[in-house]
Formats: C-alpha cells, sequence, structure tokens
C-alpha cells in the first residue's frame, strides 16, 4: 500500500469537481493553531485515563485513503480492546470491542483530536470526507470515487447530516455534494455545525455490519 496510489482518475465527473478554494490550507492551520494547546490538554486527561483503565496503547495508527488515493497513517485515541481469537485475528464485534473510556471519547469526539498532527502535516483538512479504508475504496463506483478529489477531513458534510445513522452510500453523497461544493462559509457552517452535534446529540458508536461497503467483518482480514 504505501508509495503507490489506490485510485487513479478516470471517474467521467472527475473534471466537474473543483479544487479546494484559496485560503483552505491558511484555515486548518489557524484553527489548529488555535487548538492545539486545548486539545493536548485533553489528549493527555484521556490517554491517562485510557491507560489506567485498559493499558498500553493509548494510541491507534491505522492506514488509510487520503487524497487522489494516497495512502497515510491515521492517529486516534485507542477507544477499542484488541481480544485475539486462536487464530490470532481480532476477535468479536467492533461495538462489542468499545472500552469504557472509549464509548465516552467517541461519543464527544475526543478520539479523533490526534487528527489534528494529520492536519498540520497536510494529510488531511479540518472539514473534509472522512478518510477510509482501502478495502472500502476498492468498492466504490466510478462516481464514488470523485469523493478522493478533496483532502479528507476531521469533520464533513455528511457527519453534521447525520453522522453513523447514515450508510455509506448516503455519507458518500453528502462527500460528493461537499467536493462540488466546498468554499469558505461551507466549511465555517460545517465546523459550527460539527460542534452542535458533538455537544448536543453524541452517539458516533454505531456498527455497519450490514453494509455492503462499510461491513467491519472484513477489517480484521489481510490486507483489509
Amino acid at each position: 500500500m504505501p508509495g503507490r496510489h489506490l485510485w487513479r482518475a478516470s471517474a467521467p465527473e472527475e473534471s466537474a469537481a473543483p479544487s479546494p478554494y484559496r485560503g483552505k490550507r491558511l484555515l486548518d492551520l489557524a484553527v489548529v493553531c488555535l487548538a492545539l494547546a486545548p486539545a493536548l490538554v485533553l489528549c493527555a486527561a484521556a490517554a491517562a485515563a485510557h491507560l489506567m483503565a485498559h493499558g498500553r496503547p493509548v494510541l491507534f495508527r491505522q492506514p488509510r485513503v487520503g487524497r487522489d488515493g494516497r495512502p497515510f497513517v491515521l492517529w486516534k485515541l485507542r477507544t477499542m480492546a484488541d481480544p485475539k481469537d486462536e487464530s490470532g485475528r481480532s476477535a468479536g464485534a467492533d461495538l462489542a470491542r468499545v472500552t469504557a473510556v472509549g464509548r465516552v471519547l467517541r461519543r464527544l469526539s475526543l478520539d479523533e483530536l490526534p487528527q489534528l498532527l494529520n492536519v498540520m502535516r497536510g494529510e488531511m483538512s479540518l472539514v473534509g470526507p472522512r478518510p477510509t479504508l482501502a478495502y472500502q475504496v476498492h468498492r466504490y463506483t466510478d462516481r464514488q470515487l470523485v469523493r478522493l478529489r478533496a483532502l479528507p477531513g476531521l469533520t464533513g458534510l455528511a457527519q453534521v447530516r447525520g453522522r453513523q445513522r447514515l450508510t455509506w452510500p448516503e455519507r458518500i453523497e453528502w462527500d460528493l455534494r461537499y467536493v462540488r461544493h466546498q468554499s469558505l462559509r461551507l466549511d465555517l457552517t460545517i465546523l459550527l455545525l460539527t460542534v452542535w452535534a458533538v455537544l448536543a446529540r453524541g452517539g458516533t458508536t454505531v456498527g455497519h455490519d450490514n453494509d455492503p461497503i462499510a461491513r467491519t467483518s472484513e477489517r480484521i482480514h489481510p490486507g483489509a
């Protein structure tokens, strides 16, 4: 996976997808600079709580697919236990493996804070389609591949329009809409709505076992 793109521009709607608006990177860096100090404090507190309750590791790293199919390593605070079956594979459904501390972190989206490092590195943006796994991208239609024309984001249009209650195809449709209409005004609106969604509604711990694109049983297989 590292060193090669998982996707080449072949979708017929590729030319219709605009480039990021001027100033998007500046917005990312400005917000990260403002949020970095409180984020470090929250991450340290969350990591300490997870360490005391569930042990090491406290950070989770995973290869994801970025803009134009470029792979990168995504950072999160650990929220799941990792029990193994007899073959050495992770055992149990995703939701059953979420730890007590992890449920709180997910509800408040605090587990995503280490991704500010990905934003600083230019691998992600504050707003954009959420970064997905390689096996999910392999299931995209040509139309859905346009989703990869934007940097993945900490939050996005799909997250404020339903978050994990949406199926993956529904989320991708919102992401496609974002890719074609991204603007400073839209990004600021999404950031404000994200704060409201986390504080007022919460609830990101939902499974997709029956979703044809994102069912979780395949994540435990090699290469998933």
